[in-house]
């Protein structure tokens, strides 16, 4: 990669991992559900009239949406609001890959091989000791709804997979208008009304930064520089920035935040990170199909179309 595609691809990982600590702080502001329901309505529009109609089937775009707008920051937000600490969040969410390669051994036959399982082994073996520092430095409840968040993006990975858009940010801005509606609506539900109201009246300009940040810098700015270094490089080239993503979340969130780094943290995030550099990086082997679907199959796997994608931050 040229040199300043190499700082772009580390700027984009700082902006997703800096995410977690101005998500902390917006959830000082507004309730999870109706800070994830703004975060998407304020990325979609004006966006979604800028960039043409949709380039993939309705299918996937209300399919990802789903998975990964309502599901999958729901959960993160609503975990994060239950006390789990953003730079844990942002280093837990990493398992992502593991219910990615799952998934798509499952769905896409996509059979991991040895260096993949070990790189499985080596993140699961990793969230085992996030787990044992999160029970001492946050509630299980909050751990377990971020680690059903990194479930359920590895389920808008597959779906992504599948869609194999050819234009990642107009794909993005398009799914972006998916949870909007749903979110407000569970938010109305399960939040409330008043508490709703009363954070919007609430609003100041350190939570419309928050908006602003989580909406138009981490979403449009960090997919639309992503999806655009995609389209030059192979997805080994570009993939291995997201590993970036927790040292920034937690190395922020120790600055910002104050939040203290324990040994165990530390242990976890080695693993962590090292067990998904190699299930992310590690070649997956095709099940046996016709010639022209495993050379198919192997360009997605290459990285040669914007699709394979699939260890791309979504934040």
């Amino acid at each position: 990669m040229r040199p300043v595609h190499t700082a772009l691809a580390v700027l984009v990982a700082a902006v997703w991992g800096f995410n977690f600590v101005v998500i902390e702080i917006g959830l000082d502001h507004f309730p999870p559900l109706l800070l994830s329901a703004l975060r998407f309505l304020v990325a979609a529009l004006p966006a979604v009239f800028l960039v043409g109609r949709p380039k993939v089937a309705w299918k996937w775009v209300l399919g990802v949406g789903a998975a990964l707008g309502i599901a999958k920051f729901g959960l993160l937000f609503t975990g994060m609001d239950a006390g789990m600490p953003a730079g844990l969040s942002s280093l837990v969410l990493q398992i992502q890959a593991v219910f990615t390669a799952v998934l798509a051994a499952v769905v896409l036959r996509e059979r991991p091989g040895r260096v993949r399982l070990l790189g499985m082994a080596v993140a699961l073996a990793g969230i085992a000791v996030a787990a044992v520092d999160g029970g001492t430095s946050g509630p299980v409840l909050g751990f377990a709804l971020v680690v059903a968040a990194a479930a359920c993006w590895g389920v808008s990975n597959v779906l992504t997979r599948k869609a194999s858009p050819p234009d990642a940010l107009n794909f993005m801005v398009w799914v972006c208008t998916v949870p909007v509606l749903p979110l407000f609506g569970l938010s109305l539900l399960l939040e409330g009304p008043e508490r709703d109201l009363a954070a919007l009246r609430a609003l100041d300009w350190s939570g419309v930064g928050v908006i602003a940040y989580v909406a138009w810098v981490s979403t449009v700015f960090g997919f639309g520089v992503w999806g655009y270094l995609l389209r030059r490089y192979p997805a080994s080239s570009v993939a291995p920035f997201s590993l970036l993503v927790p040292v920034f979340g937690m190395s922020s969130a120790a600055l910002v935040l104050g939040e203290q780094v324990s040994g165990l943290r530390w242990t976890a995030a080695v693993l962590l990170v090292g067990g998904v550099a190699l299930t992310s990086l590690a070649p997956a082997r095709p099940a046996a199909r016709t010639a022209a679907s495993t050379a198919a199959a192997a360009a997605v796997s290459a990285g040669s179309r914007p699709a394979a994608a699939d260890a791309s931050p979504a934040r």
